[in-house]
């Protein structure tokens, strides 16, 4: 799976703004917006400051717009309203202001909370449905860890990129009018002061380089940590009971130690960011002035408002670098997703297009090989399976079993037409349909934390016509008696998969599952071979009553349980095979007979 996209280069600056912009839409540019407007708000505010110095130095009580260069415009508007500029009158306008810009900053704050939330549901809803439509060899292919890692720490850390992403957008852009009212006011001063700190930010490249490369190797340790977490769980028994628990708790340790590391290397590139910003902004500010003053011999009062609109500018400025190198400890998460999202688009599976309302008739096998890497595993195999037929497939480990019941059950796409369904190609059959009317049970009991009722029903709304499908799905299974013992009946809590539960009993509440369905083809993938006799007898009885109600395909290594089967498809270790009953392949074939006389049928 990995092997399809190509590792990603360096993405730029607007590579980023394409990721979100994939998911949010022109909702982004509204954010951009209202960012602009609070900062024009702002500027104009700070404007008023100045004729209101003059007012009140002057004693006059009157403001003029001497020092204001072009921005004596606002002087101007206020006339051409007939608002004549007084102390008082400046005041109060300076107050609109800023009480304009206070209810634009809400409105920016409030639409951000909605737009972060929104990011994460889109991102989260749309992987989910990439991977529930993932083709089923790839996703064999792929790893847990980066699945697990990528489905929930890199959707956090995505969810923190897109907040300094923007906030640092929304610095950018409070920068850029900053520097334009300051232009406005003052253009000489303006030019030397964006030199100043245009050559300020290259003291910041390095540390984002840094920042970058250790975001991208904290994403590669989290999926390696994830993944061994995953395996230690599932394999906690075997791990604590022969204390190879210790051994592998190395590795995970390892894996802790080298995401803290990374994480500490991008906390103190933050921290010297944001020491080294506000004195380089002190400098540019220092050297312009003393630019201004001593070689263009100008007056500070032509500045004054000038620095007052830069001193704003490279504060929002510093902001930003820091918002920039906030977003780079964690972009490495975004190449991941997006490298991750375009493999699952990539290997999406066919969903087919032909409705599929229940098997009628009778599944038909023509001619079917399939292998992996140019390996055969099956090859020309024929036959029929009929509707309410019981169909055995046994043979030796390696020889297909499962491989032959994945390519009847849709999991894996046969090749060419060579598997029909009622008449109709596999591959053709709407999957959705079809797998609606495939009940599965594997080796490994598929149950889940939760109730014994919710596990049969799979969460169904609970009403009374529920719970009596579920009990009568119980009978069938022979779980009834079992499951009215229980300290809570149909409402006990069964544990982290199923832990409170035996393994038969697990069995027997994955098969109750499947006929709580009402299933048409019940699959049963070696489903005895890890239970103690007893409980493999009750699923054999299982097995046999539901015989000629439901057409089973059964994997078996013990021969006992597909000894009364219509058919046997019996696999050789060379990829051939033979089809009889029972009865019959002991007289023709010398390989089951040898089987059958290694176990005690």
């Amino acid at each position: 799976m990995s092997k399809v996209v190509k590792k990603l280069s360096e993405v730029r600056f607007l590579s980023y703004f394409r990721f979100f912009y994939s998911y949010l839409g022109s909702a982004v540019f509204i954010a951009l917006g209202l960012s602009m407007l609070v900062a024009l708000l702002d500027g104009i505010g700070l404007t008023m400051f100045l004729p209101l110095l003059h007012a009140v130095d002057g004693g006059t009580g009157e403001a003029d717009g001497e020092n204001m260069g072009s921005m004596r415009i606002v002087l101007d508007g206020m006339n051409e309203l007939g608002l004549s500029p007084t102390l008082v009158t400046v005041l109060l306008v300076l107050l609109f202001f800023f009480f304009m810009k206070g209810i634009a900053k809400f409105a920016l704050d409030y639409y951000r909370t909605i737009l972060n939330q929104r990011f994460a549901n889109i991102m989260r809803l749309g992987n989910m449905k990439l991977l529930a439509g993932l083709d089923y060899s790839e996703f064999s292919k792929a790893e847990s860890g980066k699945i697990q890692n990528t489905f929930s720490g890199e959707i956090v850390r995505i969810n923190t990129a897109y907040r300094s992403y923007f906030q640092m957008l929304q610095y950018l852009i409070m920068t850029g009018v900053y520097v334009a009212l300051a232009y406005v006011a003052n253009p000489k001063f303006a030019v030397i002061v964006a030199v100043g700190g245009l050559l300020s930010n290259l003291a910041f490249s390095r540390i984002y380089r840094i920042t970058k490369e250790a975001s991208r190797r904290v994403t590669k340790e989290m999926n390696n940590f994830q993944g061994f977490l995953i395996e230690s769980v599932s394999s906690f028994k075997f791990l604590k009971a022969t204390d190879l628990i210790t051994r592998y708790k190395e590795k995970i340790d390892q894996s802790i130690v080298s995401v803290e590391k990374q994480q500490r290397t991008i906390g103190v590139m933050n921290g010297i960011a944001n020491s080294i910003r506000e004195p380089l902004v002190m400098v540019v500010v220092v050297a312009a002035i003393l630019i201004q003053v001593t070689v263009f011999q100008e007056s500070l009062g032509l500045i004054i408002l000038s620095l007052l609109f830069f001193y704003r500018g490279l504060t929002s400025l510093g902001t930003m670098q820091n918002s920039y190198n906030q977003f780079l400890g964690v972009s490495g998460s975004i190449e991941n997703m997006e490298a991750f999202t375009e493999e699952m688009k990539h290997f999406q599976e066919d969903p087919g297009t032909v409705p599929f309302s229940g098997f009628k008739k009778k599944i038909e096998v023509k001619n079917l090989n399939y292998g992996y890497d140019d390996v055969p595993v099956l090859k020309d195999m024929s036959f029929v399976i009929n509707k309410y037929e019981t169909i055995g497939i046994v043979g030796e480990s390696g020889a297909g079993k499962t491989t032959l019941v994945n390519l009847l059950c849709g999991l894996l796409p046969p090749p060419t037409a060579t598997i029909l369904v009622d008449g109709i190609d596999l591959r053709e059959l709407n999957k959705h349909d079809f797998r609606r009317q495939v009940g599965y049970v594997t080796q490994e009991s598929q149950v889940f934390t939760d109730t014994v009722a919710n596990n049969v029903s799979f969460f169904e709304n609970p009403s009374e016509e529920t719970e009596l499908k579920i009990q009568q799905a119980l009978k069938l299974a022979h779980a009834a008696e079992f499951v009215a013992m229980l300290p809570e009946g149909l409402n006990t809590q069964i544990g982290i998969n199923g832990v409170n539960l035996s393994g038969g009993q697990r069995q027997r509440i994955s098969i109750a599952r499947e006929l709580y369905r009402e299933v048409d083809i019940l699959i049963l993938d070696e489903a005895t071979s890890a239970l103690d006799s007893q409980s493999e007898k009750l699923i054999q009885e299982n097995i046999d009553s539901l015989a000629g109600t439901v057409t089973m395909i059964v994997i078996a290594h013990r021969l006992s349980t597909i000894s009364k089967a219509d058919k046997i498809v019996f696999l050789r270790a060379d990829h051939t095979y033979e089809i009889g009953t029972f009865e019959s392949l002991q007289k023709r074939s010398a390989n089951f007979r040898q089987m059958v006389s290694l176990q005690t049928v």
